[in-house]
């Protein structure tokens, strides 16, 4: 099975004495490590923050250190770790509520060896999502029943995404991809690991969204039917749809394990 970590955003109105149009977000979060990672709490790490509009943000340690005896989980960690402790001392302001720079600042902060997939999405006062995304994490605006805003993952080739490293050869803060959305009342933000897009296709997503008013319970289910998919080895993936129009052909064995092609997912 994959692990699946999911951050959920419901945006509502917010009066200010600046405008009366501003947003804020009421948020739920779930996560499912994957069964050989329960004792070290999984690979990912998030980070959520709505003083002053607010920081969203997901980290997915990359599993195939565990190869080279490094934990996969403490870049991820000491990743948003360093990312809250930036914000907590300057304010999104000081960042210009531009992801990227913090971003820069808390992947040269990070001296833990690993990598890791990371996007961050910063809402501005109003109603302006901004984006930084290098990897396959993902993430989604519905609004009124329907996908408005979706994430593409940057791969080198197949099941081989960009990622921040401690090492030279990895991506850095200039080759995140950078998209802008403005966001509505009763709009929701869907972020997650490649666990949860991998496994679930956006009409499902879309239907969970629907189907649940509390943030919370979105965000559960969402990772229970991520969960169910992936091991349910006669459901057709959004991965395996992808592998095979890429001319990959996955052992079954492989998707009962959770397993891709380059190791846990």
């Amino acid at each position: 099975m994959n692990e699946n970590l999911i951050c959920l955003f419901s945006c509502s109105e917010q009066l200010t004495p600046e405008t009366e149009s501003d947003v804020c977000l009421c948020v739920g979060t779930h996560l499912i490590p994957h069964p050989n990672k329960i004792d070290k709490g999984g690979e990912d790490a998030y980070l959520v923050s709505t003083f002053n509009g607010g920081v969203l943000a997901v980290a997915d340690g990359v599993s195939g250190w565990a190869e080279q005896k490094v934990d996969p989980s403490l870049f991820s960690r000491e990743l948003m770790t360093n990312a809250s402790s930036l914000l907590e001392q300057r304010g999104l302001e000081e960042f210009s509520y531009d992801p990227q720079m913090l971003l820069k600042e808390a992947h040269a902060a990070t001296s833990s060896v690993g990598s890791a997939t990371v996007i961050i999405a910063m809402l501005e006062r109003g109603r302006i999502l901004k984006i930084a995304n290098v990897g396959d994490c993902g993430l989604r605006v519905i609004r009124q029943g329907k996908v408005v805003f979706s994430t593409s993952p940057q791969e080198h080739y197949f099941d081989c995404p960009h990622q921040l490293s401690s090492e030279v050869v990895g991506q850095t803060y200039l080759d995140a991809v950078m998209s802008t959305v403005e966001v509505m009342e009763q709009d929701t933000i869907v972020m997650g690991s490649d666990g949860l897009f991998d496994n679930v296709f956006d009409h499902e997503i879309v239907s969970a969204v629907t189907r649940y008013s509390d943030v919370s319970e979105t965000a559960k289910a969402l990772c229970d039917l991520a969960n169910t998919h992936s091991m349910d080895p006669s459901f057709d993936s959004p991965y395996s749809v992808e592998a095979r129009a890429k001319g990959f052909d996955i052992p079954l064995w492989k998707k009962i394990l959770g397993m891709k092609l380059t190791g846990m997912a």
